[in-house]
């Protein structure tokens, strides 16, 4: 073989090379220079205001008095317990004079002043109605309780009648002795009750000097 030919030869094995890198140089060059014309649409959305909160559920009780007395459910220390006494509304009337067949009426309102509607309404009496002594001149009767007619209304629907006696340890329901309460409230909706006291006709000496005592409470829950 000649000279000749073994430098032809030579050269075009370098060329080869040669021209596949700079092929692949090229083609890197025109895809840089061509992706912001090709890329793709885009679509996209932000939902910048994704928050939650909750409401607060909060019981008023109000007197009917020309100066109304109120009393709410976090005056027992804050939302976060939301339970209070309320020695300030006497729904027995807190008369110490009654006599035979008199009957003493008090009026208040339920009020739900939260946030959030009431899902139920409950009223729940202590299980006991206690007897004391009133004043120093005492009859020896030992069922005041039950010589005591208690009527709850909220409007013209009866809630609860009987006497002081059944009442005590009463439940929801219907029947004798029963408790029908109202529909719960919505937020801002105020709920009317009326509580008639009635001494029994029947009540003689051996009651007078007497009283009797039975705590109430009002439940809304959410």
């Amino acid at each position: 073989m000649s000279a000749h030919s073994s430098t032809v030869k030579s050269a075009r094995r370098r060329f080869v090379p040669l021209a596949i890198a700079t092929g692949v140089i090229g083609a890197a060059l025109l895809a840089t220079s061509m992706s912001g014309t090709l890329s793709g649409f885009a679509a996209s959305i932000t939902n910048s205001n994704n928050t939650a909160a909750t409401g607060a559920l909060v019981m008023q009780e109000q007197s009917s008095d020309a100066t109304p007395i109120t009393c709410l459910s976090t005056d027992g220390g804050s939302i976060s317990t939301n339970t209070a006494t309320c020695s300030t509304i006497n729904k027995f009337g807190g008369s110490t004079t009654m006599v035979p067949g008199q009957t003493v009426t008090t009026a208040i309102s339920i009020k739900n002043v939260g946030s959030v509607a009431a899902s139920t309404f409950t009223l729940t009496p202590g299980a006991t109605c206690a007897q004391a002594a009133n004043g120093s001149l005492n009859g020896t009767a030992a069922d005041l309780c039950a010589k005591l007619n208690v009527v709850i209304k909220s409007g013209t629907a009866t809630v609860f009648t009987g006497t002081a006696a059944t009442l005590a340890g009463a439940v929801a329901g219907s029947g004798a002795n029963a408790i029908a309460m109202p529909a719960a409230p919505a937020a801002g909706v105020s709920v009317p009750f009326t509580i008639a006291v009635t001494l029994a006709l029947a009540a003689g000496n051996t009651y007078q000097g007497l009283s009797a005592s039975l705590p109430l409470t009002w439940t809304f829950a959410s």
